[in-house]
């Protein structure tokens, strides 16, 4: 159970959502007490009315206000996101229904005196301050669904276009025709510049291989430039980054080891910076 209660639970910190919201569920509070009439105003003055129904929405604008956007603006780190979980979520919805509930409180006794207040009218006190942070749960869900639909959605499509392009064949061109090669390009592990050819290393049943090559590495980087797992790490490094088995970092660089190549793949501080934007 307690496990339960410690599970990560995004707090909503966007200031202008909040904003929107804020605006949204006061101005319902404010059209829900004139139509529904949970507290009975019909023998009140249109004064009392006034008062009454501008009351609870203004104290519902400015209770959401300071518990939204000002308390997480002067204590950023308490509300931070990556902390936030469903146990503080439970406690911060209570304490906003408090905090609401004793605002509509302040306003019914200023109307009708501490003395009249009966406790079948302190329940719909209550009951009535569900109904925002009711109203804001439902809307942070919805929201958080949306997003998650959303990323979820666009990281399939990234998955199948990834494998599209993993299964697209790249064919090296050499000046030597006999040496010409055809392989899927993720088969790709690494291609190193030797001299006047390119060494492409490759996978092929479960075994690693090399296959020499006439051409520069220039003119490789053209050829498998809308492959993005592809990526130059080395005037002499072109390397697959889903075959990369371990990093490890030294003064002037990274060393990129590769399961069944005997040596590591050199990332210079020239593509240090293009190299982390794609890992």
């Amino acid at each position: 159970m307690l496990s339960f209660f410690n599970k990560p639970y995004p707090f909503n910190d966007d200031v202008k959502y909040n904003a929107r919201i804020i605006l949204f569920i006061s101005l319902g509070i404010l059209v829900f007490l004139l139509v529904f009439q949970p507290v009975d105003i019909s023998s009140f003055s249109r004064k009392k009315i006034l008062f009454l129904v501008t009351g609870y929405a203004v104290s519902t604008f400015l209770t959401l206000t300071i518990n939204l956007i000002v308390l997480p603006s002067l204590w950023p780190k308490f509300f931070e996101s990556s902390k936030w979980n469903i146990k503080r979520e439970i406690f911060w919805n209570i304490w906003v229904i408090l905090a609401i509930s004793g605002c509509y409180f302040l306003f019914y006794t200023r109307l009708f005196g501490i003395i009249n207040i009966r406790l079948m009218d302190v329940i719909k006190i209550i009951l009535l301050a569900v109904i925002p942070v009711a109203a804001l749960i439902t809307i942070n869900y919805n929201r958080l669904l949306r997003t998650h639909l959303k990323s979820a959605r666009l990281m399939s499509r990234k998955l199948i276009e990834s494998k599209q392009q993993q299964q697209k064949m790249v064919y090296f061109e050499s000046e030597y025709k006999k040496d010409h090669f055809r392989i899927q390009s993720g088969a790709i592990i690494l291609i190193r510049a030797a001299d006047n050819y390119i060494e492409v290393y490759y996978e092929s049943d479960g075994a690693v291989r090399k296959q020499m090559i006439r051409n520069s590495l220039k003119n490789i980087e053209t050829l498998l430039g809308e492959f993005d797992f592809i990526v130059q790490c080395h005037r002499s490094f072109m390397v697959n980054i889903n075959h990369i088995k371990e990093i490890q970092g030294n003064p002037l660089g990274y060393k990129l080891f590769f399961e069944g190549i005997d040596f590591p793949a050199i990332v210079s501080q020239k593509y240090i910076d293009d190299f982390r934007k794609v890992i």
